[in-house]
């Protein structure tokens, strides 16, 4: 999508973008829900609606860089939805369900965006008007799988790290939670020494292309 201006950019990832985290966290807070904890409900975070979620550095400010300057990949989040994990029965697994809800979120939408690209490319040759939704739905595809994909490395704050946190023995499940405080500056340090190129590039890639159709 190199040939596109930054207008056109934002036209085709925005909504992809907005869906994949907004949702994502709405995954959360529904999942929450249903396991006895009410809070994101109470503070109106149950809702499609993404300026409840908006980030304006996660959501805007960094997704909007990312393409100004073609880097390749794209990268954003909301604001968290808030739990309480005093209200679930078990704090443990039920922490780990609501965790993995967001990941399994991401691939449903992934999924959903690969037919919306197929359906746009059947229609193309009667209604060229769908041809940007091709290209929204190759987006919509990427995205997704790449949240998901960084979503599941297992390190807290991240959602894998809460699965583990939940999967482990007590004890060794304290001392996952405690790297919680330096989660982000790891994620940082990985980052800028370009480990998420191996980490996630080949997964990432794998699961577009099959959803894709090769």
């Amino acid at each position: 999508m190199a040939h596109f201006n930054l207008v056109q950019l934002i036209i085709i990832w925005g909504p992809p973008v907005l869906f994949a985290i907004t949702l994502h966290e709405v995954a959360h807070g529904w999942v929450a829900r249903r396991l006895g904890d009410p809070t994101a409900q109470m503070l109106g975070r149950l809702t499609v609606n993404p300026l409840k979620h908006i980030d304006p550095i996660g959501t805007i400010i960094v997704p909007a860089l990312l393409l100004l300057f073609h880097t390749g990949f794209l990268f954003g989040w909301a604001k968290p939805v808030p739990i309480s994990p005093r209200n679930f029965k078990n704090p443990r697994r039920d922490m780990a369900i609501v965790a993995a809800a967001g990941p399994v979120s991401n691939l449903g939408m992934g999924i959903l965006w690969a037919l919306i690209m197929r359906v746009a490319l059947l229609l193309k040759p009667v209604f060229p008007w769908t041809a940007p939704l091709i290209y929204m739905g190759l987006a919509g595809v990427l995205i997704n799988m790449a949240l998901m994909i960084f979503n599941l490395i297992p390190l807290p704050p991240l959602d894998g790290g809460r699965v583990l946190v939940g999967l482990l023995p007590r004890n060794a499940a304290n001392v996952v939670d405690r790297i919680e405080p330096y989660g982000f500056l790891i994620l940082i340090l990985l980052m800028m020494v370009g480990a998420f190129n191996f980490v996630l590039g080949p997964p990432v890639d794998w699961l577009s292309h099959l959803l894709l159709g090769g």
